[in-house]
């Protein structure tokens, strides 16, 4: 099985002018320029798409980054640039607290 397939589009005549621009000053061919600028703009809406899904809360902040593809700091990152509220309460620092009590405790007895 191939791993590319051929895709075809109509351009508006500015936004292919706009691609020339882009192709000249990068010293490319069409499809490098294409498929650069698509991966671009994939990866972006990716972060908008995931963030948003967090922001709402359904996701966590580590699903959001796994589903973008991208690093739980990356994610983070972006969150705080597009000044997403962060999705942690009173009952989350309560739970992580004891969570990190609870393991400071057996570590604390394996030492005995």
């Amino acid at each position: 099985m191939k791993k590319e397939r051929m895709v075809g589009t109509r351009l508006p005549l500015e936004l292919l002018s706009e691609l020339e621009l882009i192709e000249d000053v990068e010293q490319s061919d069409r499809s490098t320029t294409v498929r650069r600028l698509l991966s671009k703009a994939i990866r972006q809406w990716k972060f908008d798409h995931y963030v948003r899904l967090y922001g709402e809360g359904k996701l966590t902040m580590a699903r959001a980054a796994r589903e973008a593809g991208v690093s739980l700091w990356e994610m983070m990152d972006y969150a705080r640039t597009a000044k997403i509220p962060a999705q942690y309460d009173l009952e989350d620092l309560q739970r992580d607290v004891g969570m990190i009590y609870g393991s400071l405790n057996q570590q604390s007895i394996c030492k005995k």
